[in-house]
C-alpha cells in the first residue's frame, strides 16, 4: 500500500523529543531525513518479510546448533533457498563467518516481526520479547515456511508507522554509539548493536520512493553507514 510519506521534519522532532526522553544525546543540526517532502513509502510484499524472518530464524538455529544437514532440508522442504543470500548460505553449510554477526540478527529478527504484527512493540529500552519464539517457525518440530504462513495471522503496519520507527532508529542508532563512545550507559536493557540490527531490518523492510531515492536495497545491501 503506497501511500504520502509523512511530514519528515513532524516526524524528526518526534524522533528527537523521544531521544530527550531517554536522555540520550541529539544528533547535530545537519543530520539528514530520512525522506523529503513529497516522497512515497510502502512496505516490502508480506510473503518476502515473512521469508526474510524465517531465514534469519533458521541462521539463528544454526547459531545454536542446528547441523547444517537438517538447516538444508529444512531450506529445502520451506521452498526458501533463493531467500538464502551469500553470506548467509556460507554460514548455513559451513559455518563461515562471524558468528556473533549472525547471532545479533535476533534483533532484526524482532523489528522484522513489529512490522508483521507479531510483536506488539519495539520499544529501544526493551530486549526482544520473549514471547516472540512461538509466533516463529518451529523449525526443530518441522513446522515448514508454508505450515508456518498458514498458522500465524499477520497485522502489517501502517507504512508511515513503520517510517516513523525508522525514522526513531536512525536517531537513536547514531545516538547510542554515541553513548558508548563516550563510556555512558544507555538507557535501556539493549545496546547499540541491537539497536543497529533494529535499524537494519527497518532499512530493508520500509519502501522510500522519491526521486532522491534508489530501488529497494537487498538484504545485504542495506547501507548503515550514515
Amino acid at each position: 500500500m503506497t501511500v504520502p510519506a509523512p511530514d519528515p521534519r513532524e516526524v524528526r522532532e518526534a524522533s528527537l523529543d523521544e531521544l530527550s526522553r531517554l536522555g540520550l544525546p541529539l544528533p547535530p543540526a545537519q543530520f539528514p531525513l530520512v525522506w523529503e517532502p513529497g516522497d512515497q513509502i510502502d512496505l516490502r510484499p508480506t510473503v518476502e518479510i515473512e521469508a526474510r524472518i524465517a531465514v534469519l530464524h533458521l541462521i539463528l538455529a544454526r547459531c545454536f546448533g542446528m547441523p547444517p544437514q537438517a538447516a538444508m532440508s529444512w531450506l529445502l522442504n520451506s521452498h526458501l533457498v533463493e531467500m538464502v543470500t551469500p553470506p548467509e548460505w556460507q554460514f548455513v553449510m559451513g559455518g563461515k563467518g562471524d558468528h556473533r554477526s549472525f547471532v545479533l540478527h535476533h534483533d532484526a529478527l524482532f523489528a522484522l516481526a513489529w512490522v508483521l504484527g507479531l510483536s506488539k512493540q519495539l520499544d529501544p529500552t526493551l530486549a526482544v520479547d520473549e514471547q516472540l519464539v512461538e509466533r516463529l517457525p518451529h523449525i526443530a518440530e518441522g513446522e515448514t515456511f508454508p505450515h508456518w504462513r498458514a498458522r500465524i495471522l499477520t497485522a502489517p503496519q501502517h507504512p508511515a508507522d513503520a517510517a516513523a520507527l525508522l525514522d526513531l532508529h536512525y536517531c537513536l542508532d547514531w545516538a547510542y554509539l554515541e553513548t558508548e563512545r563516550g563510556g555512558r550507559r544507555a538507557p535501556g536493557l539493549v545496546d547499540a548493536n541491537a539497536i543497529g540490527q533494529r535499524r537494519w531490518a527497518l532499512e530493508w523492510a520500509v519502501i522510500l520512493r522519491g526521486p532522491y531515492h534508489d530501488e529497494p536495497p537487498g538484504w545485504e545491501e542495506v547501507d548503515l553507514s550514515t
